[in-house]
């Protein structure tokens, strides 16, 4: 796996489940072009507008829930993450011996130029468009009581347990699938793991049948004697 594939592999492990949304497809596609004909003129995209001015009340509130949820611990877990993940892959590109002044390096370089708090700035704007301040309020009164507060301890070892569980519900059902296409696909034989319900291949003809191993001669070892005594 390259790098830059298992950092972004990474970082989805470690981003919460609501961050990973799929962005909404553009409402105005560009018209596809028929050759032989003069490309259609298209007006220049508009210049993106300036973010607006977050109301500081607003975002005061927005960042108390995020310090509530320890939602605002993710900028420290990213860089934990991703660094652990360099040094996972380092291991096998460059010798044993090179690997501590290369995650030094990679360290002294790396975390002053991506400050935790740059993530929180970041994911502000984010709950500013999806909660008004009076929905902010109520998640905070919520995540301020006694249930608010068991619920962040508990829920990233439920969410990852519930993900287990849901991984083992759906695997077999994804195997048994790809096993009803070998017959069309038949490289996906050499890609499944054995069927443990599939009848055993018969032995090639003339092959000798197998005989029993012949008894061992090393005689059968004494109990030992170390240890409490046998009732």
């Amino acid at each position: 796996m390259k790098l830059s594939i298992a950092l972004i592999a990474a970082l989805l492990c470690m981003a919460a489940p609501g961050m990973a949304q799929t962005q909404p497809a553009t409402s105005n596609p560009k018209p596809a072009h028929i050759p032989g004909q003069t490309a259609p003129k298209t007006e220049a995209p508009a210049a993106a507008k300036p973010a607006e001015k977050l109301d500081p009340a607003k975002e005061a509130a927005i960042r108390h829930l995020l310090d509530l949820t320890q939602t605002s611990k993710m900028g420290d877990n990213l860089n934990v993450g991703f660094t652990a993940e360099v040094k996972r892959q380092m291991s096998g590109a460059i010798p044993p011996e090179q690997l501590p002044k290369f995650m030094e390096t990679f360290s002294q370089k790396y975390v002053p130029n991506a400050p935790a708090s740059a993530v929180t700035d970041a994911i502000v704007p984010i709950y500013a468009k999806a909660f008004t301040m009076e929905e902010i309020q109520g998640l905070t009164k919520f995540y301020e009581s006694p249930l608010g507060q068991h619920a962040v301890q508990v829920m990233p070892q439920v969410s990852q347990e519930s993900q287990f569980a849901g991984v083992q519900v759906d695997r077999p059902i994804v195997i048994a699938t790809l096993r009803g296409m070998e017959t069309e696909y038949p490289q996906l034989k050499q890609m499944l793991p054995p069927d443990p319900s599939a009848p055993a291949e018969a032995a090639p003809a003339g092959t000798p049948p197998a005989t029993a191993p012949a008894p061992s001669t090393t005689p059968t070892p004494k109990p030992s004697t170390i240890g409490p005594p046998q009732n």
